[in-house]
């Protein structure tokens, strides 16, 4: 597991190799990722929008964003957590992410930008 805390926002990640699969005649690595928000500040926040820069060690480089987090746009009182899981799909077996959430303070309507740390993705039978 990764961790960063934010101003006040702890990030927590859990990667998992699910498998391969073919698409249109490509092999493909399947990764899930749990991710964890967990609000440490004395604020209400709520999260609007997501960045991921997604690496594989093809060195292809996938940019996504996108609206709230699979469908939705949680709102987090002080030590309220929001849990999700979601997958990407690389064209090699080992590969990393990392990103970024917009929030927005609701006290100060201000928003400000959450940071994911770099988390690994990895075939299970692979190790340094």
């Amino acid at each position: 597991m990764v961790q960063q805390v934010t101003n006040g926002i702890k990030i927590s990640v859990i990667s998992n190799f699910e498998g391969t699969s073919y698409r249109n005649y490509r092999l493909y690595y399947a990764f899930s990722y749990q991710i964890t928000i967990e609000n440490q500040s004395n604020e209400t926040v709520q999260l609007l929008e997501r960045h991921w820069k997604i690496f594989d060690s093809l060195n292809n480089t996938e940019i996504v964003d996108g609206s709230g987090v699979i469908g939705k746009k949680p709102i987090l009182k002080p030590s309220q957590k929001h849990s999700y899981t979601s997958n990407c799909f690389l064209t090699s077996p080992i590969g990393a992410m990392k990103g970024y959430y917009n929030m927005v303070n609701f006290s100060t309507t201000k928003t400000f930008k959450v940071y994911i740390p770099t988390f690994q993705l990895m075939i299970s039978n692979i190790h340094n």
